[in-house]
C-alpha cells in the first residue's frame, strides 16, 4: 500500500504537487488540510480526544475532525469521508475561512497547513473508531475557552491556534 500523500500548495492554495504525509511533516512543507467544527441544537461543540497511538499529539483534545484532501478532492468531500472514517457519521458541512499556521512538535515533525475550517450540524453522539479516536465530550465554546486557558497542554496546537484566532467566526456560524 502506498503512503498517504497530501497536496503541496502555495499561499494562495493552488496545489503545486503531492508529497509523502510522513515527508511533509518531517520537512514543514506547507500542505492542503481541514479541520471540521459540528455542533449540535444546544449550541454545543463535539470534541474529540485523539487515539494514544496517534503519530503526533496524541491524546490531546481536538475539533470533532481534520484531516487531509486527496488529491482530486474537494474540502466538503474530503470532511464527509473523515466524519465517517473518525467518528461514524456524516452531515452537511460549510466551509467557513480558511488560514496558514504552521506548529512544530517535540517529535521533529511540522504541521504547516492551509487549513480549510468548516462547520457543521449534529445532534447525536458519535459512534468513534477507536484507531482514530480515544474519546468524545460535547462543551460549549465559553467552556472551551475556559478550558483552554486553564489547560493549555491538553489540545492541540491547530485547534488552540484556530479556536483563539477565529472564536468570532466560528461563533457567528455555529447554528
Amino acid at each position: 500500500m502506498l503512503e498517504e500523500q497530501v497536496i503541496l500548495v502555495d499561499i494562495y492554495d493552488n496545489q503545486i504537487g503531492l508529497m509523502a504525509k510522513m515527508e511533509a511533516h518531517e520537512n514543514g512543507v506547507l500542505h492542503r488540510a481541514f479541520s471540521v467544527f459540528t455542533f449540535n441544537k444546544e449550541g454545543k461543540l463535539l470534541l474529540q480526544q485523539r487515539a494514544a497511538d496517534k503519530y503526533h499529539s496524541p491524546l490531546l483534545w481536538t475539533n470533532t475532525c481534520c484531516s487531509h484532501q486527496r488529491n482530486g478532492e474537494t474540502s466538503l468531500q474530503a470532511g464527509k469521508r473523515r466524519l465517517q472514517e473518525e467518528m461514524g457519521f456524516t452531515c452537511e458541512l460549510e466551509e467557513v475561512f480558511s488560514f496558514i499556521y504552521k506548529a512544530p512538535f517535540d517529535n521533529g515533525l511540522t504541521e504547516h497547513e492551509l487549513d480549510h475550517v468548516m462547520v457543521g450540524k449534529y445532534n447525536d453522539n458519535p459512534i468513534v473508531n477507536k484507531q482514530e479516536v480515544e474519546a468524545f465530550k460535547w462543551m460549549t465554546l465559553e467552556e472551551v475557552k475556559v478550558d483552554m486557558e486553564k489547560n493549555p497542554e491538553t489540545y492541540t496546537a491547530w485547534f488552540t491556534i484556530i479556536f483563539k484566532e477565529s472564536y468570532e467566526k466560528i461563533m457567528n456560524y455555529r447554528f
